[in-house]
């Protein structure tokens, strides 16, 4: 329950973060915030009140941008991984985003070699090319 509430409120926060509307009005605000530092003799408390809020929402966008982010990611790999299985690609792809920096740089310049020489994607991924993810 609470993971799908969160889910939902993190996806809502993260595409209102990124509207124009958005950006308008935490400009507007700082303004605000510099105008008014005249008004309160740029005291010490006019400086933490911007840097405590700016830093709260940065704390706490982090978060939410990683999930949505996470979520965002996972349903592409599997309409990806989909797609491979419904083609007449290698399926050995399939589940290739679990592999570790160094083997997706191999199976990378090993699919640049395939293209290079033209081999078709039936020739790509023989057993033992590449490590199983």
């Amino acid at each position: 329950m609470l993971e799908k509430v969160f889910d939902s409120f993190a996806a809502k926060v993260s595409e209102w973060s990124g509207k124009p509307l958005t950006f308008t009005l935490a400009f507007a605000l700082v303004v605000v915030w510099a105008i008014s530092g005249p008004l309160f003799g740029f005291s010490e408390i006019w400086q933490l009140v911007i840097n405590t809020g700016t830093t709260i929402v940065t704390f706490l966008m982090v978060f939410l941008l990683q999930n949505s982010q996470n979520r965002d990611n996972h349903a592409i790999q599997t309409k990806l991984d989909e797609l491979i299985l419904s083609s007449h690609a290698a399926n050995r792809f399939v589940g290739i985003e679990k592999l570790n920096e160094k083997e997706l740089r191999h199976l990378s310049m090993l699919l640049a070699q395939y293209a290079k020489d033209g081999d078709s994607s039936a020739d790509i991924l023989k057993e033992g090319d590449t490590p199983n993810a």
